[in-house]
């Protein structure tokens, strides 16, 4: 248990230093000389000479203060004499010292700020394969710690940096809210992401907060609205992004809903166009770093949609390309999809007891999250409508899915 250090209460009190004076004279917050005081901490090497001054001792006594290895000696007092000779030749740079301290002082420190981001990236990795509720305790838990770090004392570029990773972590949260059925609380986190990334300047969240909330939209139907949003985050996004690319496939989908052939193709020409000169990314399954395997998947979901039966091409080559082995438990997001896919596009060519198949799998395999139960519903009515024998299997699949994947 970490001893208190009562030379150094001492010697506080005595020069009328409450914790909060004596925190604003040396640039920390007053929880921080708390835990000085009760050896939680110590001083860093950046605060002490604030600390000598204020408490008006050597380096070598604040040194015997702080230490709670042996019973302390007490501190004598540098008299006025001695200081005034001392302060008198410092009174023109004082202020620019203490300025250029302020400027560097922090609570916060550059190795928090690249575990974060490391975090983030982590779980933005995660997010094509691992369950969307467990991600969400994990940003619930790291939101919550940059929102306790942007109380702390820290410089401006460490503020703008906290304000941008709060940004990420709050759009990775609205998205898993989304995949959830979560709509009050997707609002919620996009809003706050909307913030965060306009206080700091950050155009690529902002547009990725108007790309999420028209993926929102678009899955509660709202296809002329989800449009609007994707027009408006291609405004916003740095041009040749992740975003644009997104936010532009984003608007083919929703014309395809729209049941708008010419604008659907021209936003799968215009997404081709941007992901042609991409080079492939380091970790493609990120899902804030478009990939040419995503573009292969929107096209897919966005032929299937228009009823054109090339879905089916495209649709095949994700479940190729990405099905880890036979085990369909194991399977990517986007397998199951491409399946749901691929099951639409087999429909329009009347091949019923396939597209059953497609969509049984990919029902069964677990991974189709909430948000996506109405694209696989299309699917179980459209081979309903055909009458098939196997359309009973295939309800029954899809409601047997509905406790397991959370609330709708």
């Amino acid at each position: 248990m970490a001893a208190r250090r009562e030379s150094f209460v001492k010697r506080r009190k005595a020069l009328g230093f409450s914790q909060e004076s004596l925190a604003d004279a040396v640039g920390v917050d007053r929880s921080t000389v708390g835990r000085w005081e009760t050896g939680e901490t110590e001083p860093q090497s950046l605060h002490r000479p604030g600390l000598c001054r204020e408490l008006r001792v050597s380096a070598a006594q604040l040194e015997s203060m702080i230490s709670i290895s042996t019973e302390l000696a007490p501190i004598q007092t540098i008299h006025a004499s001695q200081t005034d000779s001392v302060d008198s030749g410092y009174d023109d740079e004082i202020e620019t010292l203490e300025l250029a301290r302020r400027v560097v002082a922090s609570d916060v420190g550059n190795e928090t700020l690249s575990r974060l981001e490391g975090v983030f990236n982590d779980l933005a990795m995660k997010y094509p394969s691992a369950p969307p509720q467990d991600l969400l305790e994990r940003v619930r838990k790291y939101s919550g710690y940059v929102g306790r770090l942007l109380d702390a004392r820290k410089t401006l570029a460490e503020h703008r940096q906290l304000l941008v990773l709060g940004g990420w972590f709050s759009l990775l949260g609205a998205t898993l809210h989304i995949d959830l059925n979560q709509e009050d609380a997707a609002t919620a986190r996009l809003r706050t992401a909307m913030t965060l990334a306009q206080h700091a300047g950050h155009s690529e969240i902002q547009a990725w907060c108007l790309e999420t909330d028209a993926w929102r939209v678009l899955t509660d139907g709202n296809y002329s609205k989800a449009v609007e949003l994707s027009k408006a985050a291609q405004a916003l996004a740095p041009k040749g992004s992740s975003v644009e690319i997104q936010a532009t496939a984003q608007e083919g989908r929703a014309y395809a809903r729209l049941g708008a052939p010419k604008e659907t193709y021209d936003a799968i020409g215009r997404v081709h166009s941007l992901v042609s000169p991409m080079r492939f990314p380091d970790h493609p399954e990120h899902h804030y770093q478009y990939d040419p395997g995503k573009s292969i998947s929107y096209t897919a979901t966005t032929l299937a949609w228009v009823g054109d039966p090339a879905a089916e091409g495209y649709a095949r080559e994700v479940i190729s390309r990405l099905s880890p082995s036979g085990d369909i438990s194991k399977w990517p997001r986007r397998v199951a999809s491409a399946n749901i896919d691929l099951a639409l596009s087999l429909i329009v060519s009347d091949r019923v007891d396939e597209a059953c198949n497609a969509a049984q799998k990919a029902i069964l395999s677990g991974r189709v999250v909430p948000s996506n139960r109405w694209r696989a519903l299309e699917v179980v009515r459209a081979v309903e409508d055909r009458d098939i024998s196997d359309a009973r299997d295939l309800r029954e699949a899809y409601e047997g899915m509905r406790p397991a994947i959370g609330p709708t």
